[in-house]
């Protein structure tokens, strides 16, 4: 490494035509490398890590959510299990079960966490990755507990069993009670190269969805819903103001801006107008492993961050994303800031993320109270001087938490000042 430059989670340089990602977590770098368009599996996900790589970083990879009940459950990965645990506030955990009894490898890192959501008759619904063989391939997994507690068999949600990309996988369930996974998958771009088009004929890979109408039970086959998503940036889904789903993903717009596309699907799973949703107009020949966040106020309002290259900085941004601009616009943080996530209830729009300041990580929050407009001072909420995992709000009514794994103090839930 020939800079020790901190950015809002990443930095990037070009060498002998492969793009070098560096990410600095706990004072440390992990490197990985993107060949094109390929994009490159996040530290600690693999199952057999190389000894002559880099360090690998512990699999802190978790997700958080609310029950009904108003417990606290989180999912996190350990010897090829999902685990699932409890609280009553996000502080002392009790592990309840194995999602999967048979163990097998899980993506665990990053971008790229087992998921968790409770279905509209209560049952806790799981999704994770498992990575296959093959460099960067992967299949969405899913099972699912009737009484939270006792997880049927795992199955995989898609049709197809090719062994290529079907990973970085989002879960919700909308209004109508339908779960929707949605994924990165790249048969598109495989179908191209075996036409003998080679990669540069389709820009990135796809986004697919599947969708049970059964409380997830069953799925029924996947559906596209857009060409030319980037590689290895999560996808952001929200409810909207009935309940559908809308999705935001870093996208791949000609002739490769990596900026973000936005899109609402209907009930039968039909995307609804796909748009683009930010215009930094970043020009980057790999994918940064820095998803977006989105979350939707009650008056239709469409709040986000995201991260992103602006006249020359690479920074976290914060804006309302209307049908062709971003309304109020704004930088999140300093340029360490990074991994943002958003949450709004009613007015009031809450904003945290993580910050490598040379010796320990910061967690911190900054909040409005006026749907965006203004913010008060950002506040820190915690610290470490290990590894962490991306921070996540989490909403219970109008109460949020913030929901963060580090290697040394666990996973904590940190009440908003």
């Amino acid at each position: 490494m020939t800079s020790n430059r901190t950015l809002a989670g990443a930095w990037l340089r070009r060498s002998g035509g492969v793009v070098l990602l560096a990410v600095l977590v706990g004072g440390s770098a992990y490197v990985g490398a993107h060949e094109g368009h390929r994009g490159q599996e996040a530290a600690g996900t693999r199952a057999t890590p190389s000894t002559t790589s880099a360090p690998v970083r512990p699999a802190l990879g978790s997700s958080a959510a609310y029950a009904p009940d108003g417990w606290l459950y989180a999912v996190t990965s350990e010897d090829g299990h999902v685990l699932l645990h409890r609280s009553a506030e996000g502080r002392i955990w009790q592990t309840v079960t194995k999602v999967n009894r048979e163990p097998e490898p899980i993506s665990a890192d990053g971008e790229n966490r087992p998921k968790l959501v409770f279905g509209a008759d209560g049952s806790a619904l799981v999704s994770w990755t498992r990575p296959l063989s093959k460099p960067y391939s992967g299949e969405i997994r899913f099972a699912r507990a009737a009484d939270g507690e006792h997880f049927d068999a795992p199955i995989t949600v898609h049709r197809d069993r090719s062994e290529i990309t079907h990973r970085f996988e989002s879960m919700m369930v909308s209004g109508e009670g339908q779960v929707v996974v949605a994924w990165i998958d790249k048969r598109d771009l495989e179908a191209h190269k075996r036409g003998g088009e080679g990669d540069s004929a389709y820009r990135g890979a796809a986004i697919y969805a599947a969708v049970s109408t059964d409380n997830g039970r069953s799925f029924a086959a996947e559906q596209k819903l857009a060409d030319h998503s980037c590689e290895c940036c999560r996808i952001a889904m929200a409810r909207d103001v009935d309940g559908q789903p809308v999705l935001l993903w870093r996208h791949v717009f000609e002739p490769n801006e990596r900026d973000h596309a936005m899109l609402r699907i209907n009930a039968r799973l039909r995307p609804e107008g796909l748009q683009r949703a930010t215009f930094d107009r970043w020009r980057i020949d790999a994918c940064p492993h820095h998803g977006p966040s989105l979350a939707i106020a009650e008056d239709g309002t469409r709040h986000a961050v995201w991260f992103n290259e602006r006249d020359g900085e690479t920074r976290v941004f914060y804006g309302r994303l209307g049908a062709a601009a971003v309304e109020g616009q704004r930088l999140v943080g300093d340029d360490r800031a990074a991994h943002a996530d958003i949450e709004v209830t009613g007015k009031e729009v809450a904003i945290v993320w993580k910050a490598f300041d040379g010796e320990r990580t910061v967690l911190r929050v900054e909040r409005s109270m006026d749907g965006g407009r203004h913010f008060d001072e950002a506040k820190t909420l915690a610290t470490t001087e290990g590894a962490s995992d991306q921070p996540r709000l989490l909403r219970h009514g109008s109460r949020m938490l913030a929901f963060w794994r580090t290697e040394r103090e666990g996973m904590k839930g940190y009440p908003l000042p």
